[in-house]
């Protein structure tokens, strides 16, 4: 499996960001509009990683993988199935792919499709 999209939900994006940066060498770029106003940086096998704050008060830190997939309709219907609960479903992010979110076992996954 490959993490196509990692994204860290924090209330200090600019603090960690700065962590990335000085101990990893990486560069963000951002305020993105278009991932909840998340400062980017690639990876080395062409993933992503995304830092932002919450986007509304019930928000909690987190931090969520999303796989990458060719199928995400049936990946995520898969997950479903398999006794997650859906998050949130598939949605095109102009530009970037399409994502999904699913829950279980106290942690929270997604998937994404370029």
């Amino acid at each position: 499996m490959k993490i196509r999209y990692l994204e860290i939900v924090t209330p200090d994006p600019k603090g960690t960001c700065k962590i990335f940066e000085l101990s990893r060498g990486v560069t963000f770029t951002g305020p993105h509009a278009a991932v909840g106003n998340g400062f980017l940086a690639d990876m080395p096998d062409g993933g992503q990683i995304s830092v932002r704050a919450p986007m509304h008060a019930g928000e909690e830190p987190v931090t969520r993988t999303y796989f990458l997939t060719d199928d995400i309709e049936d990946s995520t219907e898969a997950a479903v199935n398999a006794g997650a609960e859906l998050a949130h479903p598939a949605l095109e992010i102009p530009g970037m792919g399409t994502f999904s979110i699913f829950f279980h076992g106290g942690n929270q996954f997604g998937f994404w499709q370029d």
